[in-house]
């Protein structure tokens, strides 16, 4: 049978407590940045334009799709004007 831990009032247990004057901000940035990653770091006011990663997502796919309609569409134009 399990027994029921402590009620916690509110607050966070003492493993959880974290100390953010020994922070560093960013401590992983260069390791990052050497290693190649998965993480984009967005400038101040890119990042205001967007609520969320998902909503930069759907931009850059948007964009994506975009240059690839655009691509089709310019190859096409040249593929006419050379049988002419």
């Amino acid at each position: 049978m399990k027994t029921k831990g402590k009620k916690l009032n509110g607050d966070l247990r003492r493993e959880y407590n974290f100390n953010y004057s020994n922070a560093i901000r960013g401590k992983y940035y260069k390791r990052i940045l050497e290693e190649g990653s998965n993480v984009v770091m967005l400038e101040p006011d890119v990042a205001k334009a967007f609520s969320d990663s998902a909503a930069v997502n759907d931009a850059l796919r948007s964009l994506l799709d975009l240059t690839r309609t655009t691509q089709l569409l310019t190859k096409s134009k040249k593929r006419l004007s050379s049988h002419q």
